[in-house]
């Protein structure tokens, strides 16, 4: 959630005064216009807004990122104005070993504020966009059929220990697998499926 919050602080009034309700929210950033000596040590008070802004991160489980080079987020070229750091990243709480947050002042360029980055390893999550399913015809049929003639034929009698309970389950798994195959068509879950 990139957020811009005026000298007013009008944005943290808003969520202060309003359920907002957001789940999984993994990232908060933006100009938040806010001065602190927690977050700028050119700066030697604490700002009172703050602590609405903690409450806000704490409702969403964000924790406050501290960047890997201590630098200004904000340039003023205006003759006795400092420079400050008023833009903030804030990283839900399990993430907080992902503190890489790095402010480019490089990438400034005519801009008064500096970009700030972060990088958010995403692993590969597989996708399913088909299955297996019996079709509504006799495949559906055959297939139970052929399951009724599997737990006929089983041969229990003879189930005297626990290594001949397993061969006889063992041998029940194979055979039902052995029918779903020969009856099961894939098909795609939705009309559009497809892997991106």
């Amino acid at each position: 959630m990139n957020i811009y919050s005026d000298t007013s602080h009008s944005t943290l009034k808003y969520f202060k005064d309003t359920k907002v309700n957001i789940n999984n929210l993994l990232i908060m950033t933006g100009n938040f216009n806010i001065r602190n000596w927690l977050w700028d040590s050119s700066f030697s008070h604490h700002s009172s807004i703050s602590d609405d802004l903690f409450i806000l991160a704490n409702l969403f489980n964000l924790d406050l990122l501290i960047p890997t080079n201590l630098v200004p987020t904000r340039y003023s070229d205006t003759i006795g104005e400092s420079y400050s750091v008023i833009d903030l990243m804030f990283l839900r709480s399990s993430l907080s070993k992902l503190n890489n947050h790095v402010i480019y002042l490089e990438w400034r360029l005519t801009s008064d504020h500096t970009p700030l980055t972060i990088t958010i390893s995403i692993t590969e999550e597989l996708v399913l966009t088909s299955k297996f399913l019996l079709p509504k015809n006799s495949k559906k049929e055959a297939f139970i059929k052929e399951v009724v003639f599997v737990f006929k034929s089983l041969e229990t009698l003879n189930l005297s220990n626990h290594e001949s309970l397993e061969q006889v389950v063992n041998l029940l798994v194979a055979r039902v697998e052995q029918a779903w195959n020969a009856n099961a068509r894939r098909v795609n879950i939705m009309k559009y499926s497809k892997k991106w």
